[in-house]
């Protein structure tokens, strides 16, 4: 189980190799004590994703394939993570500004979110994001 206390932090999955290849499996209980709303993916990102807070989010990324960084404004603090996939996550337990870049050409990010896409629960301004964290 994570550290529930921190708002961001870094996980590593469990991964099983064979000569058959890689096997990360997610046990969803062991790692988050939410239920999972949403499930999306990124891929052939071209440009910086994000930006971005989602009011009452908490969520989990993995990367799945290639390497991506990315920053985590907790509310006090930026978090700064490099992700190599694909036992690489980040899970994020509570609302958080987030930024990615520096995608690897074959990098694919997966979010798993306790939240539905709501438009108006989007924060695009971080010192908005920071007011409302505290």
């Amino acid at each position: 189980m994570s550290d529930a206390s921190a708002k961001v932090q870094q996980i590593k999955l469990k991964s099983f190799t064979d000569e058959r290849g890689v096997l990360t499996a997610i046990e969803i209980k062991d790692y988050v004590d939410w239920k999972v709303e949403r499930v999306y993916y990124l891929t052939d990102v071209t440009k910086p994703r994000g930006g971005h807070a989602v009011r009452h989010e908490k969520k989990m990324y993995i990367c799945q394939k290639g390497t991506i960084k990315a920053r985590l404004h907790d509310g006090e603090k930026w978090n700064e993570f490099s992700l190599s996939g694909p036992d690489d996550a980040i899970l994020m337990n509570g609302m958080c500004f987030r930024d990615f870049y520096d995608f690897s050409p074959d990098a694919v990010l997966m979010a798993i979110s306790s939240v539905n896409y709501v438009p108006t629960d989007y924060i695009y301004d971080l010192d908005q994001f920071i007011k409302e964290a505290k």
